[in-house]
């Protein structure tokens, strides 16, 4: 793709969305920092809540120990450790590419799904411990 202009050498056009076709490394690279940017708005908003009803005292606590089992803060929760483990298993990925390791088309496409498949197994998993206590 060449921009034909007049008594100037053509240069390249930037492709676009529209040229592009949507694969699992794109899904991922996107997922990748979806989740990184929950954890660092909502993982820190949760954890500074937390450590300030701490210091606040019993109080303060309780009522975000009850908040933390409703229906709406287990969300969060869940959301918030599908983030961390996501992004961790896409941060594992990445590092596999930056040692060199499967840049083919296929295999990065298989390793693409099988890091969102991963972390949801791994979060399944982790609520499923956290839950049986």
């Amino acid at each position: 793709m060449a921009q034909t202009v007049t008594g100037k050498k053509a240069r390249p056009l930037s492709p676009h969305l529209q040229i592009w076709r949507w694969g699992p490394a794109m899904f991922t690279s996107i997922m990748h920092r979806v989740s990184g940017n929950g954890l660092a708005v909502v993982g820190l908003g949760a954890l500074l809540c937390w450590l300030g009803t701490l210091a606040a005292g019993p109080e303060a606590y309780a009522k975000y120990a009850a908040f933390a089992v409703t229906p709406i803060g287990r969300i969060v929760f869940v959301g918030i450790s599908w983030a961390y483990f996501n992004h961790l298993c896409s941060g594992l990925r990445h590092f596999l590419l930056d040692i060199g390791g499967g840049f083919e088309v296929k295999s990065n496409n298989i390793w693409s799904i099988f890091t969102h498949v991963i972390a949801i197994l791994l979060t399944v998993a982790f609520w499923a411990v956290l839950l049986s206590r």
